[in-house]
């Protein structure tokens, strides 16, 4: 463990024990200077080890606090440090509170109010430049429940009640609780997970913590304390300096009093200015009593023991002198960084690289064995957040980022991310009146859950009402028979009576069509697959080297989809794969790497982008990525002159060029490309049919990566169903925040306002206006409305060369808006632009909107979206359904799930081509998903048998599903689960199930999250695994009524299963226990069944044993 050398020479280091004298005394103010880097966070916790007294630092900014508090969270483990952020974004706004931020700054107040040890404070001027509430008011305002303890469930509901909080259904933010039965559910602002209680009675049996995505519980507490937003600005309560909170043995270690108390005056002059804005009629606290000035903070800060170790301000008094060095710079030229660890090992120094993670280390160790001499050095795996030479200890310590020059991010804590899980699901949540589809009777209306008596019990059942008065009760097992009915544009399907067989024709006639459809899809595939195309060989170390000077770190799905990329490059078939990942994920990355494989091996590579300012774009990228390697890269667009564009062609027809970025241009007859290897496809989902065709000549077997953000439904399907390889990158990449959409009218104040925000606090925005004629007017008004700011204005009919000029003014910063047409959409990268307006955004398409929004926010800061549409009654309904699915989906990563919206909205249409949109409309999309998988299936198994192996391991299954009919209570009882919905997908879940570990797990699931469960729902859970055993039997039916258990065995006389060992052990059985079982056949009206009844079957318990004995 070499990390633990470090600390130990800096336990042993003598000026970190002359500090730990000076910190124990009283009162004391001191320097400390020479503190490069990460060595100031070894040198603080080695003293908080030994120095038994709260820390708070205070750093310039929220960034450099983020750094040095991971830094400490990976030495002392994140119980002892903790983060203490400012609560908004600008003074007075109370809608703008980051509710996140609220939650860890209430977090630190409740740890220095427990008894629990000292810890570390980390903290920034900003979050002290507001006052908290004081120590008593908060006490008096925080609930302490213990288990074990005596505390009667209304009592507990009326004090959240008074603490402001809101009732809910299921618990998924800050302020919310909800109460189940004997369980109450509550997200305190005091912890970054919401409790369950469950109380016995009126004591307290247990508190968990659980986790708001899947509900479940995570960890046992013994106690909790509860607390209300403390940082509601409106409150009428005394509040107090953060400072004056903490204990008055606090060490303070600060980096630049004077900077920080001008800041703080800043600040508490805007506030003042805001406040003087506010309007009189609600009355405010003044800004004296919500927010501390500079000169306050610093005479506190004269009342505890301060350690300065700022650079620039000395600090006149005691100084504490380290010596350490900053890292050198090496330029990512490694036979520099060689010899410069190779001469500090001759003098005696030690050698670590800190990587941040595995991965870096083992590049460090390719690149190294590459090199010619012997080099000294161990690497951590760590991450540090600066390295530094410490010239005392004899350590050299550097970082992997520094020498790579990538960016290194820091993590927070946001403990509050509300997931977006819940929104698929509710995509499909049924409401009463919605049309459902049921795949052996046809289109229906949806009308809730319905309890039926069954001779006597009851029974929960589905109520569908088909044509004017038939209605059908679907028992809960055949739920998997059902699914939501989405056709087109939301047009009511047509109804047919019950009984009809116009449904049955529909069905028919679909499958023949579809079947015919796949049959071509698959033989294309199966003939690229049965192809020879080029193997390239495996990584070289040029490659690792390319891969280590990425700026960001890989995320995990990055990573995969890399690796699946050149694993297919490496087989002998062409390669055939969709990377679909959200804008601004890493995709661009995972082609760079692609091509610069195909380009090692020799090969041409073309990359096919669908406009023109992405050409140029990607052009800057991939040079900028490649410029220390030798290769050529050109480009073909129509901004480029006739004479540039021959010279570009030339150069891919004598293989000079080694890639060639283009828009579809790169389809002309006149490229002949002299050796291509890979061809990759950007934004597909933005190229017509046309160009895809002429594609495919060019790619019989060339290896193809496609790369999209919102894949076409088409291609969704495709790649989804085995006609394509899909890799799909859903992790953001660390440091980004959701990007906050908010839909609004056209405000010129908040369009002023959301501008100077952003310019103010350095960055650029985008405005979308689709109208050329009257674009000028719009960058008027703008002007108007934000003076100060520098306007661009961009549109498709400019000269190319001035559409060119003025995109990389704006990627370099030279203005600050720009106004432009669509033209930006797809691919312009502006890491500093983090707003974008999109005016009259009701009359873009779901993907395109997404593209736009996907423009902003691609650094570390928060980005902000506005759609400007009419009021929501002037918009068309798919119109106003695309926005609602756009502000739903804000999360990161939610590109694939837009995709499923849209075909949603649109209707699935042309999943296959134009001409089945008539069958969806239908028969509904679920169902023709349903049609379309079967279909493949059969396809599978009988046309295309020798393409796709099969599974012999496998016993064939003669049924595909079991009926089960019966008089016993099956259900969730009411008083057990009180939400329909939630009802209804636990059933639909239930119905998916397959192996009895998943049913466990079910049943613990619904235990933590309702309590103890009843008998009904044992019953629920074991007429489960009858139905498997049954399969296994082959019983098609199985009816439990009146004691007895009737099976039906599979209807088809002449089927193979009568050969097969599970019947014949049936057969076996039935002649050992005559007297309880019975086999015999009987005539129904759908012919000669065979059947078996087994007598005294009181419980579905009893069933199942009776099953098991088989």
């Amino acid at each position: 463990m070499s990390k633990q050398n470090i600390v130990n020479q800096f336990q042993k280091s003598g000026k970190v024990s002359e500090l730990i004298t000076a910190l124990k005394q009283e009162k004391s103010q001191f320097q400390v200077s020479n503190l490069v880097g990460s060595s100031l966070s070894f040198v603080i916790s080695e003293s908080f080890k030994k120095v038994d007294k709260p820390y708070l630092l205070v750093f310039n900014d929220k960034e450099e606090a983020a750094y040095y508090l991971n830094d400490l969270e990976q030495l002392l483990g994140d119980k002892n440090v903790l983060f203490y952020p400012g609560s908004y974004r600008r003074p007075y706004q109370i809608e703008d509170t980051d509710n996140a931020n609220v939650l860890l700054r209430s977090e630190v107040l409740n740890r220095i109010n427990s008894k629990k040890k000292p810890a570390i404070i980390v903290t920034y001027p900003t979050a002290l430049f507001e006052k908290v509430v004081t120590k008593k008011e908060l006490e008096k305002n925080t609930l302490k429940i213990a288990v074990g303890e005596e505390l009667s469930l209304d009592f507990v509901n009326e004090v959240l009640f008074d603490y402001k909080f809101k009732r809910v259904d299921f618990v998924t933010e800050p302020g919310d609780f909800s109460v189940r039965g004997g369980i109450i559910d509550v997200f305190s602002f005091s912890n970054d997970e919401p409790y369950r209680i469950e109380f016995f009675g009126d004591d307290i049996d247990s508190i968990r913590t659980f986790d708001v995505e899947t509900q479940l519980s995570k960890e046992k507490l013994n106690k909790v304390s509860i607390m209300p937003n403390v940082e509601n600005k409106t409150l009428q309560e005394n509040r107090q300096s953060f400072l004056k909170y903490i204990s008055s043995n606090t060490v303070v270690f600060s980096n630049n009093v004077d900077l920080m108390s001008q800041k703080l005056d800043k600040f508490f002059k805007k506030a003042e200015d805001a406040f003087n804005n506010l309007s009189k009629e609600i009355k405010h606290l003044e800004p004296s009593e919500l927010f501390c000035d500079g000169s306050f903070i610093k005479n506190e800060l004269h009342k505890f023991t301060t350690v300065h170790f700022g650079s620039t301000s000395k600090y006149e008094g005691k100084e504490i002198e380290f010596s350490t060095n900053p890292q050198p710079s090496f330029n990512k030229q490694f036979n520099l960084l060689i010899d410069n660890l190779n001469e500090y090992q001759k003098a005696g120094f030690t050698n670590y690289i800190f990587c941040a993670n595995e991965q870096q280390a083992k590049r460090f160790h390719d690149i190294f064995d590459d090199a010619d001499q012997k080099v000294h050095y161990e690497t951590i795996v760590f991450p540090l957040y600066q390295g530094f030479i410490d010239v005392d200890n004899k350590l050299v310590c550097y970082t992997d980022h520094q020498i790579f020059e990538r960016y290194h991010k820091f993590r927070l804590k946001n403990g509050y991310a509300k997931k977006q899980a819940i929104t698929l699901q509710e995509l499909n949540k049924l409401e009463i009146g919605d049309y459902v589809t049921h795949m052996d009777h046809g289109i229906g209306k949806f009308g809730g859950l319905q309890k039926i008596d069954v001779q006597g019990k009851k029974q929960e059942a589905i109520k569908l009402i088909y044509g004017e008065r038939d209605i059908l009760y679907v028992s809960i097992h055949s739920l998997h028979k059902i699914s939501k009915f989405n056709g087109k544009d939301g047009k009511p399907p047509k109804i047919y009576k019950l009984g009809s067989g116009a449904w049955k024709k529909i069905k028919q006639k679909t499958k023949a069509r579809v079947k015919h459809i796949a049959f071509n899809l698959i033989q294309l595939y199966a003939k690229r697959k049965l192809q020879k195309g080029y193997a390239f060989g495996t990584d070289t170390h040029i490659q690792h080297e390319l891969e280590g000077s990425f700026m960001y770190e890989d995320t995990p799905d990055q990573y995969s989809a890399t690796l699946d990329v050149k694993q297919d490059m490496e087989k002998d078939q062409p390669m055939d794969r969709l990377v679909c990942g959200d804008v601004g994920f890493g995709k661009t990355e995972v082609a760079v790497r692609a091509a610069f494989k195909a380009v090692d091996n020799g090969k041409q590579v073309a990359i096919l982008v669908p406009t023109t300012i992405l050409a140029f774009q990607h052009y800057k990228t991939f040079s900028e990525r490649l410029k220390d390697f030798p290769i050529k890269i050109d480009y073909l667009n129509r901004f480029r002159s006739a004479k540039q564009k021959t010279t570009a062609i030339s150069g891919v027809n004598d293989g000079s060029v080694d890639i060639i970025i283009g828009t579809h241009q790169l389809t002309s007859q006149r490229i002949q490309f002299k050796d291509l290897g890979l061809l990759i496809i950007d934004e597909e989902q933005k190229f017509g049919v046309a160009v895809k065709d002429k594609l495919k000549t060019l790619k019989e077997n060339v290896d193809t990566l496609t790369l999209t953000a919102t894949p076409i439904p088409r291609t969704l399907q495709f790649s989804l169903m085995a006609a394509r390889d899909l890799s799909v990158i859903k992790t953001p990449p660390p440091n980004r925040h959701p990007i906050e959409s908010n839909v609004i009218r056209f405000s010129e104040e908040t369009i002023r306002d959301a501008i100077s925000y952003e310019v103010s606090r350095g960055g650029q925005v985008f405005f979308i206006h689709n109208r050329i004629d009257n674009i000028k007017e719009v960058a008027g008004l703008l002007q108007r409305l934000v003076p100060s700011a520098k306007i661009g204005i961009g549109h498709g009919q400019m000269e190319g060369k001035k559409l060119e000029e003025l995109m990389l003014g704006f990627m370099n910063g030279e203005f600050d808006v720009l106004v432009s047409t669509t033209i930006i959409e797809s691919g312009l990268d502006v890491p500093n632009a983090n707003t974008i307006f999109i005016n009259n955004a009701n009359n873009f398409g779901l993907s395109d909107l997404h593209q736009m929004r996907g423009r902003v926010g691609r650094s570390n800061k928060k980005a902000f979206c506005y759609f400007i549409t009419p009021p929501y009654h002037m918009m068309t309904d798919d119109a106003r359904k695309r926005i609602e699915a756009l502000v739903l989906f804000s999360d990161l990563g939610s590109g694939i799930n837009i995709a499923m919206k849209d075909l949603e909205i649109r209707g699935a249409g042309d999943l296959l081509g134009g001409e089945q949109s008539g069958f969806i409309n239908d028969i509904g999309f679920d169902t023709y998903q349903k049609i379309l998988k079967e279909a493949i299936e059969e396809l599978k198994e009988n046309e295309f048998a020798d393409l796709y192996p099969t599974d012999t391991s496998k016993p064939t299954a003669f049924v595909k599903e079991v009926q089960i009919d019966t008089d016993f209570e099956i259900l969730f009882p009411d008083d057990y689960i009180n939400s329909i919905t939630e009802r209804l997908a636990l059933y639909n879940k239930l119905s998916t199930l397959e192996k009895e570990k998943e049913l466990q797990t079910f049943e613990t699931e619904i235990i933590d999250r309702f309590g103890e469960i009843p008998t009904q729902v044992e019953d629920l859970l074991d007429s489960v695994r009858i139905k498997w055993l049954a399969k296994e039997l082959g019983l098609e039916k199985v009816i439990l009524k009146q004691k007895r258990m009737l099976g039906y065995f599979v209807s088809d006389q002449q089927s193979a299963f009568y050969q097969t060992e599970a019947f014949s052990k049936t057969l076996k059985y039935v002649q050992q226990n005559p007297k309880s079982c019975v086999m015999k056949e009987k005539q129904t009206k759908n012919g000669l069944r065979l059947l078996i009844t087994f007598i005294k079957i009181d419980s579905v318990k009893k069933a199942l044993e009776t099953l098991q004995k088989i």
